[in-house]
């Protein structure tokens, strides 16, 4: 077979160059592409530059060729191989479009607020039967929400399959803006096996995630679930480096800082440097908002000398007192979607109201509030402009606001905040948390009103600190009740007289003044609340020894208003006597003993000539204290009258004195005390009564029951056994008016409701006893 043509070289002038070696010429003509550099070499000219086009592979000579040289070293990536690179992996990543719209469409599905739970409960399988064997593409890609949808509703069964296949990635997966709070949700629902694992998976990670904006939310997550010896390992990473290296230095016991620096012979100033370092880090990334950032200040602040702990909170509080996001600075575009006004509003709010969600954050923002300079409170009160009723309604909120009341000395700006809370008394007065800082001004951080561990927050603060006197604070000794002191436990307090700031934020203000006014206007329902009756009683009184007594004759008309209350005839009343209810009768009964104005205006328009009516039961207690108040003129009112009713055996004195009773009284008014076992009796049998009467229906068929008591559960019908099981649970336990009305509804079934009684009846475990 006849061989091809040749193909012809491109021939080029005999001038332009001179023939080849032998030794190099190529078969197929022309210069081996080496040759024109060994020239250059052997003449010794220096070497041309390249003229490859950008982006074009280098030439790679084939291995064979030559005589078995040195290996040539690799040519350097170009960006065209990266970006060819990246777009295989992302090939290689991508899901399929059919499988990305059916899970879409059941994680839409799963989120119909009219979803069945075990509806849902077939959705999630479907879409984990569907993700298996692809979880980690999914979680990586913004399909993870279904994913993470599924992990919050599936059950622990179905989650463990998704945790073993990410487990090897989770810390990967939480830097990701996508699959972070699948991560989040993961954690939160694993077991503790799973948990410890995690945990031990964050070794010698902890810092470098703290210091990455997406990072530092999934160890918070961790941090804030975690145990206390699970916080301590965490935290010790960020407190020195050795506890990074070794893990076995995490394994300590010790409680604080302190201990472990002790017990480990590390050297403090080192541990110091180490700390600032982390800390200023976060301070430089604005990473201000989460409880393990917080924790770790704090205990920064608990080793630090003055000089640093004074320099920490100078640079805290900027940060604080700023907004968490600043859309308005970085953006001049017109926002007229609402997604952007909300995240605008957002913006507007500082960081010390996100704060105060954990007691981390109220300590660290007591602290600023404390020790800080006097521009740094008036940067703090700047700040909360438009926001203090939001802080009074939270519970830790409001005891940052009695702190502020309690220290901030410029009169402008607490000024302010009691204008603002004068705005919206009335929400206030009713709620739990926002009656705090109006009581704090009539009675300061008294112990009925606060939790001894409301009391150790705003006792908190920094040990180098404390020794420090300035002009806005300063620290008062605990005062000794043995030795005639004080109940309350007074720390801080302000360099002006208590008494004559208390008459700045009540009475200058004209805070006193409105809170009158609303008193009388809503008298009824706040005698009859919870948390109003407090206001009402320390508004009638004056405060705390009836410091404000005389400051204004509106005083006598709210007394008038509480005495109209009580004086109308218990028919008249939709809901109980005012010496009849639970919450009224005491605060009244603590009126008469602490003014005897009230008194005398009480006696007058409802007891004088009435006082058989109201020998008996809750009402006796309250026509008692006339004979057992400590003021000769309220006993003398009401001794000629009461007297007879006590010798024949009405009115039943009490056996203990007035005063071991006021201090018993006080002692049991806040929500968490346990009330007496005669008030539940006198409950117990009233409701008895009303029952049986007729006043309170209970049955209205053969086998249909319903509970008088409970009119706003779902439930409205009971047959026999049910009802009587329902009123044994709620007579076990709830506050005192609960368990004596249902203790009243178990004696009445098993006694006038027999007959309903069948053999598929419930069976009573217990008898409860009235009296």
């Amino acid at each position: 077979r006849p061989l091809p043509p040749a193909v012809p070289v491109n021939p080029r002038p005999s001038s332009s160059r001179s023939p080849a070696p032998p030794h190099v010429a190529m078969a197929g003509g022309g210069d081996h592409p080496g040759a024109k550099k060994r020239k250059r070499v052997a003449a010794g000219r220096p070497e041309a530059p390249s003229k490859r086009a950008k982006g074009k592979k280098p030439y790679e000579a084939p291995a064979a060729r030559g005589g078995g040289g040195s290996k040539e070293e690799p040519q350097p990536v170009t960006a065209m191989d990266e970006r060819v690179a990246a777009e295989e992996m992302s090939e290689s990543r991508k899901l399929d479009n059919n499988l990305v719209k059916e899970l879409t469409m059941l994680c839409v599905k799963m989120k119909y607020h009219n979803t069945t739970t075990i509806r849902r409960c077939r959705l999630v399988t479907e879409a984990l039967r569907k993700m298996d064997g692809k979880y980690l593409e999914i979680a990586r890609s913004p399909t993870a929400c279904v994913l993470q949808s599924c992990v919050k509703w599936c059950s622990q069964s179905e989650r463990d399959p998704v945790f073993v296949a990410l487990q090897p990635h989770l810390l990967d997966l939480s830097c990701d803006k996508y699959s972070c709070f699948l991560v989040n949700y993961i954690i939160k629902g694993a077991s503790k096996e799973q948990f410890a694992l995690f945990i031990s998976s964050l070794h010698g990670h902890v810092a470098s995630l703290l210091f990455h904006t997406i990072g530092v939310s999934v160890v918070n997550c961790a941090f804030r679930l975690a145990t206390l010896p699970q916080k301590r390992s965490l935290l010790l990473e960020l407190y020195s480096t050795e506890f990074q290296l070794f893990k076995d230095l995490t394994e300590q016991k010790s409680c604080s800082l302190l201990e472990t620096i002790s017990k480990l012979g590390l050297q403090k100033s080192s541990v110091l440097q180490h700390m600032a370092t982390v800390i200023q880090t976060v301070l430089e990334k604005g990473i201000v908002e989460y409880s393990i950032v917080h924790m770790v200040i704090l205990e920064y602040l608990i080793i630090a000398d003055k000089t640093s702990a004074l320099d920490m909170i100078h640079q805290l509080v900027p940060h604080l007192t700023r907004g968490t996001y600043a859309v308005h600075e970085l953006s001049g575009l017109n926002r007229l979607s609402t997604k952007s006004k909300e995240k605008e509003k957002r913006s507007s709010e500082p960081l010390l109201i996100r704060i105060m969600q954990t007691k981390e954050g109220l300590k660290l923002g007591l602290v600023c509030l404390k020790h800080g300079r006097e521009k740094d409170r008036k940067r703090i009160s700047k700040c909360l402009k438009g926001q203090i009723m939001k802080l009074a309604l939270n519970g830790y909120g409001c005891l940052f606001v009695i702190c502020l009341l309690s220290i901030v000395d410029d009169t402008e700006l607490y000024t302010e905040v009691v204008d603002e809370l004068t705005k919206q008394l009335k929400e206030l007065i009713f709620d739990k948390n926002g009656r705090r800082p109006l009581l704090q001004l009539f009675h300061p951080l008294c112990s009925r009103y606060l939790t001894p561990s409301d009391l150790v927050f705003l006792n908190y603060n920094v040990p180098s600190l404390v020794s420090k006197v300035n002009l806005d604070s300063k620290l008062d000794d605990v005062a000794d009740k043995e030795h005639g002191g004080s109940e309350d436990t007074l720390v801080a307090s302000d360099s002006k007289d208590l008494i004559k700031r208390q008459q700045e934020l009540l009475v200058k203000s004209e805070l006193y003044e409105v809170l009158i006014e609303t008193c009388i206007e809503n008298v009824g329902e706040l005698l009859r609340t919870n948390f109003g009756k407090d206001v009402l009683y320390e508004v009638a009184v004056g405060g705390k020894n009836n410091f404000l007594e005389g400051v204004t004759d509106r005083i006598h008309v709210l007394h008038n208003a509480i005495a109209c209350d009580a004086a109308r005839p218990r028919t008249d009343y939709i809901d109980e006597h005012a010496f009849d209810n639970y919450h009224s009768s005491p605060i009244i009964r603590r009126m008469i003993f602490d003014c005897p104005a009230f008194a005398a205006t009480l006696w007058k328009k409802a007891l004088q000539g009435k006082c058989k009516l109201y020998a008996d039961g809750f009402s006796s207690r309250v026509v008692a204290a006339y004979l057992e108040s400590p003021d000769s003129r309220v006993k003398d009112l009401a001794k000629s009258e009461l007297q007879p009713l006590i010798d024949g055996g009405i009115l039943k004195p009490q056996e203990h004195k007035a005063e071991e009773e006021k201090s018993a009284m006080e002692c049991s008014s806040d929500e968490w005390s346990e009330p007496k076992d005669t008030d539940i009796g006198d409950y117990a049998k009233k409701a008895y009564m009303d029952m049986k009467s007729g006043k309170l229906v209970v049955r209205f068929g053969t086998d249909r029951f319903t509970c008088p008591f409970c009119p706003r559960k779902k439930k409205q019908e009971y047959r026999y056994s049910g009802l009587l099981a329902h009123a044994i649970s709620q007579s076990s336990y709830h506050a005192a008016k609960v368990k004596a009305n249902h203790q009243a509804l178990v004696n009445h079934l098993e006694t006038d409701h027999a007959d309903a009684a069948t053999s598929s009846s419930m069976p009573v475990r217990h008898k409860l006893m009235l009296l």
